[in-house]
């Protein structure tokens, strides 16, 4: 409390700048001068001087002064600030010791302290060529202000197109763009050149016999202009996808659920030509075109499986009597070579008599009924 009464009686504010501040000071209200690193004594009585500090760890000069000072005080801006500012149709890219701080956009003014750099600035006309070279892209990458461009990797097989104002402008090969986006709104569309595939699923189709299905179907197509797929449709693959239910329904919507069935590997030649043409004329060139699966409702499955099993019972049935049929017509034909030839019908009986002698421990044979009643008179005189 002691200093601060002396400070008063004497009229006088000690102050001490660093070699990372300046600082701004006015006496009553009149510019008094920019206070550099070192120990600076100033009049202070009844509360009329006032300072502005600055810190230089912010390069950016921001002062409620600052009008004032380039109008009125143009020695004092020269000798300590920088200003720039960028054309109606400029973009300038302001780097700080060789390294990028900051984007303006046009018509844009920024100020800042010129011990903080050194500053310098590369200009860029906007109003023609909207395309940011390749080294300053690099630059530009992780800097905050990146909403002033717009910027995409097309990869292979892609191709790139670059509208300005809604208008397309020029196709864009693979590689990585960027474009300044201040004066005019930039877009750039991707566009897949490489051959795809598309499923339609779950599409229901009400057959000539009124039976309702459900059909999923698969096409390949690929984008051959890239242009007229992207200004001659909203969405080219969901046009592709509307022209093959149309197709599709059309074409199996006049066929009976057995010709389906038998034949469920494409539509009409006429239906698909006809989407054929349709995208050819947005710029698609469609390859085959095919029904996947067709799903019945679950009581037509069931009565259809009653329908395939009774169908191979009875093919399993008609097998089985030709089978018997055959069988009993080669026994037929043995018992009529044997009735015509007795040496047959013996080599028959000995082909038996070789099978069952193979089976049993022991085996008479007995010569006819003659020898058999020997055989027996002999057993009993014994």
């Amino acid at each position: 409390m002691v200093i601060e009464i002396l400070d008063r009686v004497r009229g006088v504010e000690r102050l001490i700048v660093k070699e990372n501040q300046r600082v701004i000071a006015l006496y009553k209200g009149k510019f008094h001068g920019v206070l550099t690193p070192g120990e600076h004594v100033l009049r202070a009585d009844r509360g009329r001087l006032e300072i502005e500090w600055h810190d230089l760890a912010r390069p950016e000069f921001a002062s409620i002064f600052d009008k004032a000072l380039f109008r009125d005080h143009a020695e004092v801006t020269e000798q300590y600030l920088t200003e720039i500012r960028a054309g109606a149709d400029e973009v300038v890219v302001v780097s700080r010791d060789k390294r990028l701080h900051a984007v303006l956009k046009p018509e844009e003014r920024a100020v800042y302290w010129t011990e903080a750099g050194p500053w310098t600035t590369e200009r860029f006309d906007v109003a023609g060529d909207l395309a940011v070279p390749d080294k300053v892209q690099k630059r530009l990458t992780g800097v905050a202000r990146l909403t002033l461009v717009t910027s995409v990797d097309v990869a292979e097989g892609h191709v790139g197109l670059l509208f300005v104002d809604g208008k397309l402008v020029s196709e864009l090969e693979a590689g990585a763009h960027m474009f300044w986006a201040v004066t005019r709104k930039v877009a750039v569309k991707v566009i897949d050149l490489r051959r795809q595939s598309l499923d339609v699923t779950g599409q229901e189709v009400l057959t000539r016999d009124r039976v309702t299905l459900r059909v999923n179907l698969a096409a390949e197509y690929q984008v051959v202009d890239a242009v007229k797929a992207a200004t001659t449709v909203k969405d080219f693959a969901d046009a592709l996808y509307r022209a093959l239910q149309f197709a599709f329904r059309k074409s199996l919507g006049v066929k009976s659920l057995d010709e389906i069935l038998a034949d469920k590997v494409t539509a009409e030649a006429e239906a698909i030509a006809e989407v054929r043409t349709q995208m050819a004329a947005i710029g698609l060139t469609v390859g085959e075109i095919a029904v996947k699966d067709v799903i019945l409702p679950g009581e037509m499955r069931d009565i259809l499986n009653k329908v395939v099993a009774a169908e191979k019972e009875a093919e399993a049935n008609i097998i089985r009597r030709r089978e018997e049929t055959n069988a009993t017509r080669s026994l037929l034909n043995t018992a009529r070579v044997m009735a015509e030839n007795p040496v047959m019908l013996r080599l028959k009986e000995l082909e038996a008599l070789s099978e069952i002698a193979g089976k049993v421990e022991r085996l008479t044979i007995h010569n006819g009924t003659a020898g058999l009643m020997n055989d027996l008179v002999k057993l009993r005189d014994e």
